[in-house]
């Protein structure tokens, strides 16, 4: 459960000071289809660890992906079903609200569509909030989870994702910053009426545009 995270643990504490602050905001806002490199950020060729503090083991027998809320079918999938899914590669790139930004990433796993075709959101659906095994909870409008380029990743440059980032499955949503694109995701619920997850109840932005330093709440 998201109340069971560390509200004030040491990260989250800084990471709150740091939207109070608008520590790393340039005030510049670039064009994605112009510019490569969001405002603010820098490359990078790891590929850096960030996390609440608990890397959840999930085991592969055990592990589920439901899909709940405004669904004319909710869906329980097991790893195996899951994996029977369609599955695609895409390459994209990360933007990390801790300013770090890496190239030409290698994904492969199955589309978010492809999910959301079996699931088939209602009419009132056009949010979601995802939910992952740390307890860790994230939101972002239906059509941005549902863009062409989103991925539910189980492998990462050939590799099969580890637990460290996110394994066995991640969502990778690339326009977005990448707080967004949750870890170990277990829950997809799908709403009518937005709700903040756990970065953004501790002063991060509803929505996370990198290209519009969306980096913090406005509020």
């Amino acid at each position: 459960m998201q109340d069971d995270l560390p509200q004030d643990s040491k990260l989250t504490r800084t990471k709150r000071a740091w939207a109070e602050a608008g520590k790393f905001l340039t005030g510049r806002e670039a064009r994605p289809e112009a510019e490569r490199l969001p405002p603010g950020q820098h490359l990078v060729t790891d590929w850096p660890v960030l996390d609440l503090g608990v890397e959840p083991e999930v085991p592969l027998a055990s592990w589920q992906l439901r899909v709940t809320g405004f669904a004319t079918n909710p869906l329980t999938l097991t790893w195996e079903q899951f994996t029977a899914l369609p599955q695609q590669t895409r390459r994209s790139d990360i933007h990390c609200v801790t300013t770090w930004s890496r190239y030409d990433n290698d994904w492969q796993g199955v589309p978010v569509r492809a999910l959301l075709d079996l699931a088939q959101p209602l009419p009132m659906a056009a949010f979601v909030l995802l939910t992952s095994h740390d307890g860790y909870t994230t939101n972002l409008p239906l059509e941005d989870f549902a863009a062409e380029d989103a991925i539910l990743a189980t492998h990462w440059q050939g590799q099969p994702l580890t637990r460290a980032h996110g394994g066995p499955m991640r969502l990778v949503v690339p326009h977005l910053y990448f707080w967004k694109s949750a870890k170990w995701l277990k829950g997809i619920e799908l709403i009518g009426v937005d709700r903040a997850g756990f970065w953004e109840k501790n002063g991060y932005h509803m929505y996370g545009d990198p290209w519009r330093e969306q980096r913090y709440s406005d509020d």
